[in-house]
Formats: structure tokens, sequence, C-alpha cells
């Protein structure tokens, strides 16, 4: 699992910046008050200081404090957030998921897409490896909605194929021969979740899931080979 520091940093520094701010106010709060009292004890009865000025500077230095609190509240906020998202995407390892996108892992020989047609179709199957050999092709009869497309992981040489990620590349007709659209997911169990980035990232071999476009999870099941 490969985890970041960069965030924790990112978060340490800019709490440690308004640890400081907070500080600098504070210590020019404290002085201003100083400065006003002695004023006002020294002042000439018969010329008063403006005291309009210094109430505006109260309120000046009271609004930048409220500020920092709620800076504050709002860190806070967001890494409890940060820190619950983090903890979602942990409990998806060891899961199958499916997700938006037409690549997914062929793992000890299986390997499964799902796909869905708005009405009953004829459908073109292809497999491609990742270096854009189509591997294994198909053509079947499909119902209207979803539908599972698995692969044994045998190519059209009735070969077994490497482990790795492939993709599926589906064209639909219906029966007067009208190209009909897919919708295609891939599915895979994860393996691991990379924090580096702004979001978290499902690992999926060598597939990468983000974890906004995950749509179904699933606890993992034995699975069926063939087509």
């Amino acid at each position: 699992m490969a985890v970041s520091s960069t965030s924790s940093t990112s978060s340490a520094s800019s709490t440690g910046a308004m640890s400081s701010s907070r500080q600098t106010i504070a210590q020019n709060f404290d002085t201003f008050l100083q400065l006003l009292t002695t004023q006002l004890k020294n002042q000439n009865p018969l010329d008063p200081l403006d005291t309009n000025q210094f109430t505006q500077q109260l309120v000046q230095f009271t609004g930048v404090e409220q500020q920092l609190k709620t800076n504050d509240y709002l860190a806070a906020m967001m890494e409890a957030t940060q820190n619950s998202t983090n903890t979602q995407a942990v409990s998806y390892v060891g899961k199958v998921i499916t997700a938006d996108g037409t690549k997914t892992q062929l793992t000890d020989g299986a390997a499964s897409w799902r796909f869905s047609v708005p009405k009953a179709a004829t459908i073109t199957a292809s497999v491609v490896d990742a270096n854009g050999n189509t591997v294994f092709t198909k053509t079947g009869n499909v119902a209207q909605g979803e539908s599972v497309f698995q692969w044994d992981g045998i190519g059209n040489d009735g070969k077994a194929k490497a482990d790795g990620a492939y993709s599926l590349k589906i064209s639909a007709k219906d029966s007067d021969g009208k190209v009909v659209s897919v919708a295609t997911q891939m599915a895979g169990e994860v393996t691991g979740v990379d924090f580096s980035g702004d979001e978290p990232v499902l690992l999926l071999g060598t597939g990468r899931v983000t974890l906004s476009a995950v749509n179904t999870v699933s606890a993992k099941t034995t699975a069926t080979t063939g087509t």
C-alpha cells in the first residue's frame, strides 16, 4: 500500500502557520490594550483622545481573532473528512468493485467486465492487451440491461495469456442492424490504496481507479471462468 506523507506535512505546515499567526495577533492585541490603557490614564483632560479610532481598531482585532478561530474549525473539519475518506478507501481492500471504464485485470485466468445496453442487441466483444493487440474476440446476443462478460484468459490462438491489464471493446447492433450504445465498466479485486494524490486511488493489480469512480462494492467470491 503506497502511503504518502505529503498530506500530513502540508497539514502540519498549515497548522503551524495558523498557530504562529494567532500568537502574533494575541501579542499585538495585548500591546494595543496596554497602549490604550496608558494613553487613557495620561491623556490631557482639556484635549481628550479620540476613542473612536481605538474602538475601530479594537473591532478589527476582534474580527481577525474570530477569523483565525473559524479557520481552525474549517481545518479540523477538512482533516476529519479526509480521514473518513481514507478509512473508507482502506475498507475496500480485498473487496471486488466495479467502476466506470473498460480496463480490468486478468488474475489467475479470470477477468470480467460489466456492461449495459438500452435494448436487446448482438454484440462483438474484443479483449485488448496493454500493447493494443486484440487477443480474444467473441460474438453473442444480450438482453436489455446489464450483462457480465467473463474471460478465462485463453486467447484466439488457444493459449493462456499472462496476468495483467486488459481492455474490453464492445460494439452492439439491434435486430435492425442499427448501432446500439454500450456502457462499459471495469471490475476487479482491490489490492491496495494510493493516498499520494488529492483523492485516494484504489489499486487493482496494475490498474488504478479513483474512489469517486466506484459504482459497486461486493465481497470477494470464487471467480467463474469461461465466456
